[in-house]
């Protein structure tokens, strides 16, 4: 219908949709259409031609309109494949768009990489995807979780949530520690406050790092819905590999890792750094943990926001996993999340975190008044890619000149550190597998489970004999290259298999079709 009769809505009211598409690349029509879903159009409307005034009014420019070439792009990939090594055409791509608000075309990128990094298409090229099974019901069918150990080397330790079917990743977070129970859930928990629902159910890797998690879904499960009274709703991961973070991992150490870890180890190398040093340890996580978490944060973003390369061997649904997280309808999927009161993560979060543990300092509290003050006599310098090291450096100088700081650390506590244990919740049995004749398994919460439980029967209108409804249509499929491709008949459920999807995003010969 036309627009010319009905005002513009608010920028306030629009502006989030706005940048929430644009982050995910969609075009001007695709971002129009996604905002009429939103606004009220009885008293507001919104066509393309306003859509793209406001666009700009926003700073938001298009590829063509920005004009970039091999050349004008030359300095900022200098400095992102300081960063980025391995980054290939469709990771610049998103790298450029992400952290500089820079739109370059495709071709732009093929042609800088053919001018200035010619050695270097030949190692992209040889790149192969890696395929890895995995199924899911739907949309918060699963929360999988894991811990990263690879930096442990300098004193940092990382922990991951992820929503599979989507592939939106919840949470990437990086600590002095990732074996305590209680840190862990706070990781889980502070999702669960932010998007105010739960999944049907969470899995990890046995340990006892991960009883906050299990402990905590169970119970808030059980809140709202009685019947899975004595289940526990979170898998274990023994002989089946807790497959999605895993993946996370790869890409995290194939694409962000190599540049981040060539500068911490610079720093080993020249000798500034020694993690059995005590006061260099804890300035190094004064300093570099927060530095390293907003970087992480930008990572996550990025992901979540680029769609995945389309793989001929993955059913549907193919789209950026923020979108199809957030509007799983849009893409024939059911959305499984259990809504949470309020009341119920209160009493979690009173019930198992003990929030003075030192576990949640970043340093000794002791300690971090003198780091403060030193750094505030620096004047606070922003702390970057590029100086971040110099900072280090300018306050280890001024806290070994500070007369108070000897006593301070001969009073830290030997082990600061400490993974207090938590125990398991009693008296709850796990939930069975549902097996297959081929041996696999379904991992999720719907089916192969106890059931969706009768609140969600009801608000889905759904039965159980909907989710999996005949063993040998699961049973008959096709093996393709080791992964299934699995997509019930209609829109109830889509059981999609995921593989290691951005293996081959180095891979220059296969950018032109992105």
């Amino acid at each position: 219908m036309p627009n010319q009769n009905k005002p513009t809505p608010p920028l306030d009211d629009i502006e989030p949709h706005i940048m929430r598409m644009w982050k995910a690349r969609l075009t001007d029509r695709q971002i129009v259409a996604e905002l009429r879903k939103v606004i009220d159009t009885n008293e507001y409307g919104i066509g393309l031609t306003k859509f793209i005034v406001v666009r700009k009014q926003m700073g938001l420019i298009r590829t063509r309109e920005q004009g970039h070439t091999a050349d004008s792009i030359r300095d900022v990939m200098v400095e992102l494949r300081a960063m980025y090594p391995n980054a290939g055409a469709r990771e610049m791509i998103s790298l450029l768009h992400h952290e500089r608000n820079m739109s370059v075309s495709r071709s732009v990128i093929r042609e800088y990489f053919a001018t200035y990094e010619p050695h270097l298409i030949r190692h992209r090229k040889a790149c192969r995807l890696q395929r890895r099974r995995f199924w899911a019901a739907g949309v918060n069918d699963i929360w999988a979780v894991d811990q990263h150990d690879k930096w442990n080397k300098f004193g940092l330790a990382l922990h991951t949530g992820v929503e599979p079917f989507s592939g939106k990743i919840l949470w990437i977070r990086v600590w002095h520690s990732n074996r305590n129970p209680q840190l862990i859930l706070t990781y889980y928990l502070d999702v669960v406050e932010e998007l105010g629902f739960i999944p049907l159910v969470t899995q990890s890797d046995p340990g006892s790092e991960n009883f906050g998690i299990a402990n905590a879904q169970t119970m808030l499960r059980q809140w709202h819905d009685p019947a899975l009274e004595g289940t526990l709703q979170h898998r274990w991961m023994r002989s089946r590999k807790n497959i999605k973070p895993e993946i996370m991992w790869s890409q995290l150490r194939r694409r962000f890792t190599p540049g981040f870890e060539s500068l911490l180890e610079y720093g080993v190398h020249q000798g500034w750094y020694d993690i059995d040093n005590t006061l260099q340890c804890m300035l190094f996580r004064w300093i570099f943990i927060p530095w390293l978490q907003e970087e992480l944060n930008g990572y996550r973003e990025r992901v979540n926001y680029t769609m995945k390369r389309h793989d001929r061997h993955k059913v549907l649904p193919h789209g950026v996993p923020e979108l199809m997280f957030h509007s799983p309808q849009d893409y024939g999927a059911i959305d499984f999340k259990f809504m949470v009161d309020k009341a119920a993560l209160t009493h979690v979060r009173e019930l198992y975190l003990n929030t003075g543990h030192p576990v949640f300092d970043l340093v000794p509290r002791p300690l971090n008044g003198h780091i403060e003050e030193c750094y505030h006599r620096l004047g606070r310098p922003a702390i970057t890619r590029s100086s971040v090291w110099d900072i280090y450096l300018d306050l280890l100088h001024a806290l070994q000149n500070h007369t108070l700081l000897p006593p301070v650390l001969d009073s830290l506590p030997v082990d600061i550190d400490v993974d207090d244990s938590l125990p398991l919740l009693g008296g709850q049995r796990e939930l069975p597998f549902k097996k297959r004749k081929d041996g696999y398994c379904y991992m999720g919460g719907a089916g192969g489970g106890l059931g969706l439980g009768k609140l969600l029967l009801i608000r889905l209108g759904l039965n159980e004999a909907e989710i999996f409804s005949d063993d040998d249509r699961v049973d008959e499929l096709d093996d393709v290259e080791g992964e299934l491709d699995v997509m019930e008949e209609g829109p109830n459920v889509v059981v999609s298999d995921f593989s290691d999807e951005e293996v081959d995003d180095n891979d220059s010969s296969r950018d032109e079709s992105g």
